[in-house]
């Protein structure tokens, strides 16, 4: 039998006009510019006008013209996301029928800010499997809507986006090479949207959801899974951290990717970091960190890759891949969303209004 590997050919992201910056959050959180990023490396984020499935839809069409593909083309989608635009039906179908996928099948993985990674890891096994030949792997989150702005060691941490990578049979020796996917035990309480559920007595208020955080007990527990995934993924691919070309890992904290690369002992000059740019979009961030590396040509062809995630669960993973011939897109999309032309004070005033919010200024966010 032919050797069948799952190769990324296509890559694309939708990252929202709305760019919201430290000292715009400092309008309507208790915080400071300096506060946010020392203690993380973000300096903005971007914020959705638009919904989960509409950032998701844009990306992927994004990654189909660089793969020089058509909707046509899939036999599968798969969205990661916390941030549904409902749970039934399944988004990805959402997705999947404004592509025009028509004989794809859908479904939505939801494992947080680790479910591109995971949807990843189910597309490549499928494809080895001879399951499916293409599939459209997404990450898409609008955080915004979950973030309550009183608790400023939390909402400062979250931006919005998607990211989708299109992923396709192979006879090449590319694609995920080994693939190592975890959940820390007695972890599920330190990071949770409560009332993100349809158990009924979440909901005797309404529903105003809120992101539960405890920063301390993640940071700890996250960069022990990771480094042990990364080991085994290092193990199973065959491979020695001295062979890999470029680290891309979540794009949670700063201080999180620098912790892990130390205990790695892996150079700082070899990974990948954009959170200072978009924050943390969960589960969007891998694939928009891969288009981050693609676009500055940091990515090169025949490079081996070190990738890592974690996420609410907890979850974690970690995977080694071999990057193809292909750093140049086929083809342009024309697909589009219309900016946002208002403050971020419109956009979540729903969100201000629940949580008690003042703003201290003029609208921000212009």
């Amino acid at each position: 039998m032919p050797l069948r590997n799952a190769e990324i050919t296509g890559w694309g992201r939708y990252i929202p006009s709305l760019v919201v910056t430290n000292r715009d959050l400092v309008d309507f959180v208790d915080t400071s510019d300096e506060w946010i990023e020392s203690r993380t490396g973000i300096k903005q984020r971007h914020y959705s006008h638009v919904s989960t499935g509409e950032m998701g839809w844009l990306a992927a069409e994004h990654a189909l013209a660089a793969a020089g593909l058509s909707a046509a083309d899939l036999d599968l989608v798969i969205l990661g996301s916390t941030t549904p635009d409902e749970v039934c039906p399944n988004t990805a179908s959402y997705i999947k029928n404004k592509l025009g996928a028509r004989d794809a099948a859908a479904f939505d993985l939801n494992s947080a800010c680790t479910s591109w990674f995971y949807g990843l890891t189910v597309a490549t096994d499928m494809i080895k499997a001879g399951t499916i030949k293409r599939a459209l792997v997404i990450g898409a989150e609008r955080l915004s809507l979950a973030m309550d702005w009183n608790k400023r060691e939390s909402c400062c941490l979250f931006g919005d986006g998607a990211g989708a990578v299109v992923v396709q049979s192979s006879s090449s020796d590319t694609g995920l090479l080994s693939s190592k996917l975890s959940c820390v035990p007695d972890s599920r309480d330190y990071l949770k949207i409560p009332c993100w559920g349809i158990r009924p007595e979440l909901h005797t208020g309404g529903l105003h959801p809120s992101l539960d955080f405890d920063g301390t007990a993640i940071f700890k527990r996250a960069i022990v899974a990771m480094a042990k995934d990364c080991h085994q993924a290092l193990e199973a691919a065959g491979v020695s951290l001295e062979d890999i070309d470029l680290f891309v890992p979540h794009q949670a904290n700063a201080r999180i990717i620098e912790g892990l690369a130390r205990k790695l002992n892996f150079p700082a000059e070899k990974t990948v970091i954009c959170i200072d740019k978009y924050a943390n979009t969960s589960a969007a961030s891998m694939p928009i960190a891969l288009c981050e590396a693609l676009d500055s040509g940091r990515l090169k062809p025949g490079m081996t890759i070190l990738m890592a995630t974690f996420g609410a669960g907890l979850t974690s993973g970690a995977g080694v891949m071999r990057w193809g011939d292909r750093v140049v897109i086929e083809g342009v999309s024309d697909a589009s969303i219309p900016a946002y032309d208002q403050s971020v004070r419109e956009l979540l005033s729903d969100s201000f209004s629940y949580h008690g919010v003042v703003c201290k200024s003029q609208p921000v966010g212009q």
